[in-house]
């Protein structure tokens, strides 16, 4: 029987690792939300978005190139366009450099030249420095080059106020912490495709049990970092309580990866820390503008903007 072959757009979309991408552009347009009290602009946000989008499209394609010969030897990564021959490494390269350098013009002409920056500094923070070095030279591969994934908050947050803020600097703060819990997960379940390819992952460099006790310790570390919002007043109740909950059940899958009872809890682990993240960003979003209607819809505003009109 024959299979119908992929569409062509369709593999070049897969290069975008575009699950991936919607992520940090939730991320993003939360760092946007959370850097102003009113409303972005929609010229901030559709070419912010769409720039911030095309650079880490391009940026995945680079990893696409970099790992097709690994990528085929992995079940997890098998059927991706450049390890199945579908998209050529010379297409995927034009591809790359297309998406990076119109992504990248979208920011600094439409947007502001810095959040450009930013956005190029992780480009080739991801594309290269973890992707071509990193990932095969270390086992904390994941936990130095999570700084280059955790940025799509701040490259929001940049594009509407065009600077580097602590608010801002605090979502990748948690992102950064997120990501070890997260990607040594699935580590867990893909020990053996590491293996096999030789690439230093740390369940394979130091064991199933190190790694499982390190994933309980970083999401420990998550849980109090995620309250630093609340504690700064950078948010309030809403959040607070909804980061708690959400805290409380990815340290309940981080236990059950350590008691090792149940062979499902890698995937589960992974699966529920992508949810976690989103909603996470949601009760942030949701908080800033429950605080800001409360806020102007406070009776005390009132005679305040009176006895402005009086004097």
């Amino acid at each position: 029987m024959h299979i119908a072959a992929q569409p062509l757009w369709r593999d070049y979309l897969e290069l975008c690792k575009p699950r991936v991408v919607l992520l940090m552009l939730l991320c993003a347009v939360v760092g946007m939300y959370l850097a102003t009290p009113g409303a972005v602009a929609w010229q901030t946000l559709v070419f912010g978005l769409l720039g911030i989008g095309l650079v880490a499209g391009s940026a995945a394609a680079v990893n696409h190139i970099a790992d097709a010969r690994i990528d085929a030897k992995m079940a997890r990564t098998e059927q991706r366009p450049i390890a199945t021959g579908r998209v050529s490494n010379a297409g995927a390269m034009v591809f790359a450099a297309v998406t990076g350098a119109v992504g990248l013009g979208l920011l600094w002409f439409l947007v502001n030249p810095l959040t450009a920056w930013l956005n190029f500094a992780s480009w080739v923070g991801y594309g290269f420095i973890y992707t071509m070095f990193l990932k095969r030279a270390t086992p904390q591969n994941i936990v130095i080059g999570g700084l280059f994934g955790a940025a799509p908050p701040l490259f929001g947050w940049t594009a509407v106020s065009n600077s580097v803020d602590p608010g801002g600097l605090l979502l990748v703060l948690i992102i950064f912490v997120w990501t070890p819990p997260h990607f040594w997960a699935l580590a867990l379940e893909r020990k053996e495709e590491y293996a096999l390819v030789d690439m230093p992952m740390l369940p394979v460099t130091h064991g199933e049990s190190f790694t499982r006790l390190h994933i309980l310790l970083y999401t420990i570390l998550l849980m109090v970092c995620s309250l630093l919002p609340f504690a700064i007043g950078m948010s309030g109740l809403l959040y607070l309580v909804g980061a708690f909950a959400l805290g409380l059940g990815f340290l309940y899958w981080a236990v059950a990866l350590v008691r090792n009872r149940d062979a499902k809890a890698p995937m589960a682990t992974f699966r529920y820390s992508i949810i976690y993240l989103g909603l996470l960003f949601l009760f942030l979003l949701g908080d800033h503008y429950l605080i800001n209607s409360e806020e102007t819809s406070s009776p005390l505003a009132a005679p305040i903007e009176m006895q402005k009109i009086e004097v």
